[in-house]
């Protein structure tokens, strides 16, 4: 059975807000993710592990650091 905390990383990216500011509709229209607005300083973008994967290159590309 696959640990918890590692399906969770393979299947969400949680980011500082600003960090994705002027990306969220780009995100929306090439990857099947949700974004989600953990509180007023970072978001959640929650996908499949193929979609968070792609969204996370496409990200780095951007200069979003994934730390």
């Amino acid at each position: 059975m696959p640990e918890p905390s590692k399906l969770r990383d393979s299947t969400q990216i949680v980011l500082p807000r600003e960090a994705i500011r002027g990306l969220e509709a780009q995100l929306d229209d090439e990857f099947t993710v949700t974004i989600f607005d953990e509180n007023d300083d970072y978001c959640r973008i929650i996908g499949s592990p193929v979609e968070i994967k792609r969204a996370s290159k496409f990200l780095a590309r951007q200069g979003v650091s994934m730390r």
